[in-house]
């Protein structure tokens, strides 16, 4: 971690990747998260030198995020499940369900269990995709992890772990299979090359609009604290 000095101080996150062939500085829009990416080789002088010449871009790029609009869910509390609108409703029994535009859950917590039945839901949907999805490519994908990360909706290793955010489960579903259709053509190829996208056209013909769906909404399955 660095500091990038002045008024206030920024935290700059420096990583260093062989695929890496010039130097790249990122914001995240879910937290604001500051990365410079770095050639392999590079010196870590070049990296500070290239974001101080970037700085002015840096601060205004983060004095435009929106503030966190996080809240706790409740009772009462409109939620996105695989992209309709459902009301948390208290009910008897013991299981999470769905029924009539209500999700309804036991008990008089409701955070830690909907945050429980979504990871489920979200593992059996990005199960079935990201299969579909390496059948159709040719591949096989060695394990699949959920997170609740912010920074990125899914990934690839080398050895060909998936990784996804279970907050896609909140997404319309297709926005979810563009998703697994990306990470699953990092197993073809491990970049963001032409050839990379052109896979991911074979598998998502209309992933650009699923794409733009994630840039201008995706920060919204964010707002949500489940208290988990």
């Amino acid at each position: 971690m660095k500091l990038l000095p002045g008024l206030p101080e920024v935290d700059v996150t420096l990583r260093r990747s062989a695929r890496a062939r010039r130097f790249s500085l990122r914001v995240s829009r879910l937290d604001g998260k500051v990365t410079l990416t770095l050639p392999g080789r590079a010196r870590e002088s070049e990296a500070l030198a290239f974001l101080a010449s970037h700085e002015g871009w840096l601060r205004d790029t983060l004095a435009a995020m929106p503030e966190s609009r996080q809240s706790a869910i409740g009772f009462g509390t409109i939620l996105p499940v695989e992209g309709r609108a459902l009301r948390i409703e208290p009910a008897m029994g013991r299981a999470v369900r769905v029924a009539e535009g209500r999700l309804l859950v036991p008990g008089d917590q409701p955070g830690p269990k909907v945050a429980a039945f979504l990871k489920v839901l979200a593992r059996d949907r990005l199960a079935r995709a990201s299969t579909r999805h390496a059948a159709s490519a040719g591949r096989a994908y060695t394990r699949l992890t959920l997170r609740d990360t912010r920074s990125r909706w899914g990934s690839c290793t080398e050895s060909g772990a998936l990784m996804y955010s279970w907050r896609l489960v909140m997404a319309p579903p297709e926005v979810l299979d563009y998703v697994a259709a990306h990470e699953v053509a990092h197993l073809i190829e491990m970049n963001h090359s032409p050839a990379f996208w052109a896979v991911v056209t074979r598998l998502c013909p209309d992933w650009k609009r699923h794409r733009g769906w994630l840039r201008n909404q995706g920060q919204d399955l964010h707002r949500y604290r489940f208290g988990d």
